[in-house]
């Protein structure tokens, strides 16, 4: 595999490789800068590569690849060759999940059960300013009895309309909050409803998602899902919203560092106080037009800093 990784380097990055004094490591002229040296350094065991010019660099040679805007033929040969590495460490083997909703599923769109339990479950919707077309287009329910009683239903599809996910929510707020499934959360939230030839906003649950309204995915939590990542590069996805919530910093900067190991733009939205479902649609708009551009290295490590 060495031997064909570093033929497919020489032709694409149009150079010589100049062995170093380290096993499996080459140096090549830099695409990134004039330099009357080679610049580039790989390594075609764990095809780390780095401009010492330009400070770029990536942990595999699909962000290269991606980074000089290699052609079609070349990023297919490459996974050809690299087979799983060629996501680094996104392409784990999927497991089938089956899940369905709860068998005590109503749904709350056709307004046919009058119920006390029916009106509850609605108020605290139209608390959360959630109306009726977001129940309809988002699929909500609730139940009444079994182990999500009491609680709405928030599913999420995915790609091909099969449920991969739901969240239960305690409307009474008597108990706890969320009832979830006992599943992997690696999966891509309310990927049927997710555009990604446009930007993409990552939050933290589905009621921020639905109160951002446009292009949201929720993580249903504060850790990027390997699926999501995976379907952020197969689609080349070229800018990203990051809304976390103010207590997760920590968890945002370390989303950022692996959205940009793959040359992805993040823009990260500074909530303070409320999280998107509670700032509601018009504020988080503003925030995120307010929002500078794409992080550079600098903003990141001033971040890390609390400078």
């Amino acid at each position: 595999m060495s031997q064909k990784l570093l033929n497919l380097l020489t032709r694409v990055l149009n150079s010589e490789p100049n062995k170093t004094g380290q096993n499996n490591e080459y140096m090549f002229w830099s695409p990134f800068v004039h330099h009357h040296k080679p610049k580039l350094q790989v390594n075609l065991q764990t095809q780390k590569w780095h401009c010492w010019v330009s400070e770029s660099g990536g942990h595999n040679f699909f962000q290269l690849f991606k980074k000089i805007k290699a052609s079609q033929k070349h990023f297919d040969e490459l996974r050809d060759i690299s087979g799983d590495t060629y996501y680094g460490n996104v392409e784990k083997k999927e497991i089938e999940q089956s899940l369905s909703l709860p068998k005590e599923f109503i749904p709350l769109w056709n307004g046919a059960d009058r119920s006390p339990e029916y009106k509850n479950a609605m108020r605290y919707l139209q608390k959360r300013d959630i109306t009726r077309t977001e129940i309809l287009k988002y699929g909500i329910g609730y139940c009444e009895e079994g182990l999500y009683r009491y609680r709405i239903i928030i599913p999420s599809y995915d790609i091909t309309g099969t449920l991969n996910y739901f969240v239960g929510r305690d409307y009474y707020g008597g108990g706890m909050k969320y009832k979830n499934p006992r599943i992997s959360k690696d999966v891509v939230g309310f990927e049927s409803m997710i555009d990604w030839n446009q930007p993409v906003i990552l939050c933290e649950g589905v009621f921020d998602a639905i109160a951002i309204k446009r292009n949201a995915v929720p993580l249903f939590g504060k850790t990027l899902p390997n699926k999501l990542l995976k379907r952020l590069v197969e689609n080349k996805v070229k800018k990203i919203y990051l809304m976390l919530d103010s207590d997760a910093q920590k968890d945002s900067m370390k989303i950022v560092d692996k959205l940009k190991s793959y040359q992805i733009d993040v823009n990260m939205i500074q909530l303070k106080d409320k999280d998107p479902s509670e700032l509601g649609f018009e504020k988080t708009i503003n925030l995120i037009k307010q929002t500078k551009d794409s992080l550079s290295f600098s903003d990141i490590m001033k971040m890390k800093l609390g400078v």
